[in-house]
């Protein structure tokens, strides 16, 4: 589905696409985990923010210091990447934010399995 995207050029990105990644940083922090997962559009296309993601994980921009927060407020182990957190680039916050977005839909997942096992138990029980 990236092919909808437009391609990266020697590892930068076009606006468009810069733009779109920040949108769909917007609607990934504005996500409430009890729904799926949230959808930006491009020339009329919708897409899951995680198609986004991927299309940027080799861009090799740096990343404006005004969208950067958005990423390092959710890193839950000290910084340990090559330079400084200040020159961060698309590319690892596309990757942060793509497994960002695995655990999320994993973990709602995981419990709609363990909510649908209870609900079998209690039938079953009930059954006997």
């Amino acid at each position: 589905m990236t092919n909808v995207l437009p391609p990266l050029h020697e590892g930068h990105a076009p606006f468009t696409l810069q733009q779109l990644f920040r949108e769909a940083v917007d609607a990934f922090e504005e996500w409430d985990t009890e729904v799926t997962e949230p959808i930006v559009t491009f020339e009329g296309r919708i897409l899951p923010i995680s198609t986004v993601f991927e299309a940027m994980r080799g861009c090799s921009d740096i990343m404006p210091a005004n969208l950067l927060g958005a990423i390092t407020d959710r890193l839950t182990k000290p910084w340990e990447g090559a330079g400084s957190i200040d020159q961060m680039t698309f590319s690892i916050a596309a990757r942060i934010l793509g497994v960002l977005v695995r655990k999320r839909l994993f973990a709602t997942d995981s419990a709609d399995l363990i909510a649908a096992a209870g609900v079998q138990q209690a039938e079953e029980r009930a059954e006997r």
